[in-house]
């Protein structure tokens, strides 16, 4: 009979080597944007919801594939709590955890967000929020992993090992942290920014970055949770954190709109003021996520541990 937890198979981020310390913030790319945000862009977006067609086989593989995670899922976690009984191996909070991710992911994905999302900055933003700090560190504490290899063969878990395997790799804190950094920054580059809004593919792509990076930064964050290791996932929040708030300190105050288009902002903003806007939900939003994911840490890290509190303690 195979084990409740397979060894093989533990969340990246338990396994993810701590020892690096977190780098500092990538001063050369936001020099960087700051220049190119200067200068006048070389064309106009034409986004993807003014009338251009939509890649039908592009938005089903990826609705395929949603549907999959969450079958699998599912199916792990119904074969794990049969043996081993309801909550065990993966615990209640963990499973809800995965739904309330899933759930946030399908809402960027497959909403009226996705269609406003491409004629306004604002819910563009928000859209990528959703991605980055509501889905990612939802799925990534929901021990994924442990479930999908309750519902898989024999080979299936085989290969999903080896998958783990060089999740691990890419989900150590240096890698992860400038995985996502590069690319929160590097898509906020207003020419790369226009590429995605005027193309389905580098769109998908953008989108791709943004969730993978940040799945990779979470796993690495809750891996680095440890007790021993704790400083190094506070160090990897409030660098992200500092970074995110630069971003969007930029794009508050800039003298005139970074991403042109030809298709007005709704509502009746005009495009500078949409720009601020989500650059507010950037800042204030992001922010908060951060700092309190980052307060949570400092909270752990004071707070004595069982065994410690047993041996202080004074006995009559």
């Amino acid at each position: 009979m195979r084990a409740v937890m397979p060894a093989s198979l533990a969340p990246a981020a338990a396994r993810a080597s701590t020892a690096a310390t977190a780098p500092a913030t990538p001063t050369a790319l936001l020099a960087l944007l700051a220049l190119l945000a200067a200068l006048p862009s070389a064309a106009v977006a034409h986004p993807l919801g003014d009338g251009a067609p939509r890649s039908i086989g592009l938005e089903t593989l990826v609705a395929v594939l949603m549907i999959a995670s969450v079958s699998g899922y599912a199916k792990g976690v119904a074969s794990l709590w049969r043996r081993a009984g309801i909550g065990r191996g993966i615990r209640m909070r963990e499973a809800l955890a995965f739904a309330a991710g899933w759930s946030a992911l399908a809402v960027a994905l497959y909403s009226p967000v996705d269609t406003l999302a491409d004629r306004s900055f604002a819910v563009h933003m928000a859209q990528h929020e959703l991605l980055m700090i509501v889905a990612a560190p939802l799925l990534a504490a929901s021990r994924t992993y442990e479930a999908w290899s309750w519902a898989l063969r024999r080979h299936g878990v085989r290969t999903l090992a080896a998958i783990a395997a060089g999740w691990r790799w890419l989900a150590a804190p240096t890698r992860a942290w400038w995985l996502h950094a590069a690319a929160l920054w590097l898509w906020h580059v207003p020419a790369l920014f226009l590429a995605a809004l005027g193309n389905e593919s580098i769109h998908a792509l953008q989108h791709a970055s943004f969730f993978v990076s940040a799945l990779l930064f979470w796993w690495a964050v809750f891996g680095s949770r440890r007790r021993r290791h704790q400083g190094t996932a506070l160090a990897l929040l409030v660098t992200t954190m500092l970074q995110m708030n630069a971003l969007g300190l930029l794009l508050t105050f800039a003298p005139a709109p970074w991403y042109a288009s030809d298709v007005p902002p709704p509502w009746g903003l005009t495009a500078l003021e949409d720009q601020q806007i989500g650059a507010l939900v950037m800042w204030m939003f992001g922010g908060m996520v951060y700092a309190a994911a980052a307060l949570a840490v400092v909270l752990r890290w004071l707070t004595p541990s069982p065994d410690a509190a047993g041996r202080h303690r004074v006995l009559p």
